[in-house]
């Protein structure tokens, strides 16, 4: 991530003071040198003494030295600084506590007094945003120290993220906000150990309501409490090198976890859901947190979380489970046989539930996986494996151990089927879809990799179809008549037509929230101009 991170200070004496930052150092495009021009390791190498220099100016004038106490300084002159090489990117992270290059210098400065003054939140803690495209733009956290020896016994810090990509820190606002708070916490509750031990020994209330107080000697008091390091607050004495660990991860993970691509023509549907689902679920994870009484989710979501872990992640993502696995739906096709995936297919496409009851869930789990390339990701709802039967409303993709009963009315229905147990025979008229896929994965001269991208066409062919029925029959309102119409023009009737209606209506509902939206927004604003 180009960013950086600082930790700040409200000195009493000195007003706000940076004390720790991290910079993330990216390695220099290879070029081929120049007779006459210094090449980019020795400008780099020139960079870093530039900067140590700063440092070492900034902490070791005579002026400075008298404008600073024990609370505003962390590293000595003489210190080295911290840093840390990600060998995979090659990017460098350097502490210290002044950057490095004297561009950022006064950037930081303006950010750490902002920060401390007049960009706070309501009740002087918590996160805030601000900023301007000529010096950056700022993620700032502010948070009360406990200390036994200053005014309110508690002193005041922020920890700001510097980018000038105001996109990018909006989009990172949950991660950063998340992960700030852990360090956060970390630290005031270790004070917080410290402070209790302070007042155990010598309670600094009942000293100060007995002390005499006059304004020739308060003063010289304030001076003499106002020179406390975070270390001695906190007891720690690796803090810093603890805290250069955990601004790095943070520059790195959050540089990692949004990456650019190129995407050639509009997003398709399955990647609008995706979008949407990530975003609630970084909204509910954020509420639950902010929401009095505790930060963890209710007793059910854990369980929802617990049974139905999301297996349209990729499965080198998630915990690799041992035991046999499906590798394609070609390979669940030859175990199965052809009569029987066709059965187990037609159930997938028309949305029924499919119920998959074994002693193995790594097993159940592969099917499933390989299962979800015949649907829209918006229509998959899939608990992998659960101890108890759950409701088709729930999940049409459900996993068992094989001693779980199944209830009588699902058992009779026609609406879900067992793979142990076939309980409905699909129409001898199948979806014109499920041809086509039959088709595929009959073809042996067809590799695995062919077939699924010839999946993904057929789902991007029958979700534009989906598209038009939507319009026609949700949006607009047409009758039956046009309806028909329409399904004849989109190949929907003739052999397999009740079939395919019936996906076209089951595949509606994969829709995202993004498209609907979008296209009620527009019917609307075609009515108003007309009406004008």
């Amino acid at each position: 991530m180009n960013a950086l991170v600082a930790l700040c200070h409200f000195c009493e004496l000195h007003g706000p003071r940076t004390l720790f930052c991290t910079e993330a150092l990216h390695p220099p495009s290879p070029s081929p040198p120049q007779p006459g021009l210094s090449i980019a390791g020795d400008r780099d190498r020139e960079a870093d003494r530039e900067g140590e220099g700063l440092t070492m100016r900034a902490n070791g004038s005579a002026s400075q030295r008298a404008d600073m106490c024990e609370g505003c300084r962390s590293l000595p002159a003489s210190h080295p600084g911290f840093v840390s090489v990600d060998n995979e990117t090659g990017i460098r992270f350097l502490s210290h506590q002044h950057p490095r290059q004297p561009q950022l210098f006064s950037v930081v400065r303006q950010a750490c007094v902002r920060s401390l003054s007049c960009e706070v939140c309501p009740g002087r803690e918590g996160p805030i945003f601000f900023g301007d495209e000529q010096h950056g733009f700022v993620f700032s956290h502010t948070f009360f120290i406990k200390d036994s020896l200053a005014r309110g016994f508690q002193r005041w810090y922020s920890i700001v993220i510097v980018a000038m990509d105001r996109i990018y820190l909006i989009n990172s606002w949950p991660f950063l906000l998340r992960h700030l708070k852990l360090t956060i916490q970390g630290l005031q509750n270790t004070a917080l150990k410290v402070f209790d031990s302070e007042q155990c020994v010598c309670p600094q209330r009942a000293v100060r309501m007995n002390s005499v107080f006059s304004p020739a000697v308060f003063p010289h008091q304030r001076s003499g409490n106002a020179a406390r390091s975070l270390p001695s607050l906190t007891q720690h004495p690796d803090l810093w090198a603890s805290l250069h660990s955990s601004f790095s991860w943070l520059l790195k993970a959050c540089g990692s976890r949004l990456t650019e691509k190129l995407l050639e023509g509009a997003p398709t549907e399955d990647t609008l859901v995706l979008i949407e689902r990530q975003t609630e679920q970084e909204e509910e994870m954020i509420g639950w947190e902010g929401a009095e009484g505790g930060c963890s989710l209710p007793q059910r979501n854990q369980s929802d979380n617990e049974l139905g872990r999301d297996f349209l992640c990729d499965g080198g993502k998630g915990e690799e489970l041992p035991g046999p696995k499906f590798k394609s739906l070609r390979h669940l096709r030859q175990v199965l046989g052809a009569v029987e995936f066709r059965q187990l297919a037609w159930h997938v496409l028309m949305g029924n539930q499919v119920i998959w009851r074994g002693p193995d869930p790594s097993l159940i789990q592969s099917a499933f996986s390989v299962l979800k390339a015949l649907l829209p990701v918006g229509c998959v709802r899939s608990v992998p494996y659960s101890p108890q039967y759950e409701e088709a409303y729930r999940c049409n993709f459900l996993g068992l151990s094989p001693d779980v009963p199944i209830p009588a009315h699902v058992s009779s229905s026609e609406f879900a089927v067992l793979v142990d147990v076939v309980n409905a025979e699909p129409n001898a008229q199948c979806p014109t879809l499920l041809n086509k896929v039959e088709v595929a994965l009959s073809n042996e001269n067809l590799s695995v990799e062919v077939v699924s991208h010839c999946l993904l066409c057929l789902k991007e062919e029958w979700m534009n179809k989906v598209k038009v029925l939507f319009k026609f029959s949700k949006v607009d309102g047409r009758g039956r008549e046009d309806t028909q119409k329409v399904l004849a023009l989109l190949g929907a009737t003739g052999p397999g037509e009740d079939d395919n209606v019936r996906l076209l209506k089951f595949w509606i509902t994969g829709l995202s929230k993004t498209y609907k939206s979008h296209l009620m927004t527009a019917v609307r604003g075609g009515e108003r101009t007309l009406s004008q």
